[in-house]
Parts: structure tokens; C-alpha cells; sequence
């Protein structure tokens, strides 16, 4: 599952801020490829209006 950061985290809660840090996601238009796992699917969900994903 490749992850895009998509949006800022400025102005973001703290949880959210360390979530995307967590998913190894620094800068907008990051991308990563993580595995797909029901741990990475829920942080993926908490800030996915951040994100873009792509299976």
C-alpha cells in the first residue's frame, strides 16, 4: 500500500502531527510504501483527510 502525504499537519492535534511522523511521512507530496496491516490501516484511517492512498 504506497501512502501519500497530501496536506499539511500545521494547525493539526498532537495525535494526528505523530501519526503521520509514525507512518514515516515528513513533507508534503512524501510517499511511502507500507505494509498493510490492520495497525497501519488504523493510523492510516486517523488521519486519512491528510493522505492519499493507493493500494
Amino acid at each position: 500500500m504506497k501512502i501519500i502525504l497530501k496536506r499539511s499537519v500545521i494547525g493539526r492535534p498532537e495525535n494526528q502531527v505523530k501519526t503521520v511522523q509514525a507512518l514515516g511521512l515528513k513533507k508534503i507530496g512524501d510517499s511511502r510504501e507500507v505494509s498493510d496491516t490492520p495497525a497501519v490501516r488504523g493510523m492510516v484511517k486517523t488521519v486519512q483527510h491528510l493522505l492519499e492512498v493507493q493500494e
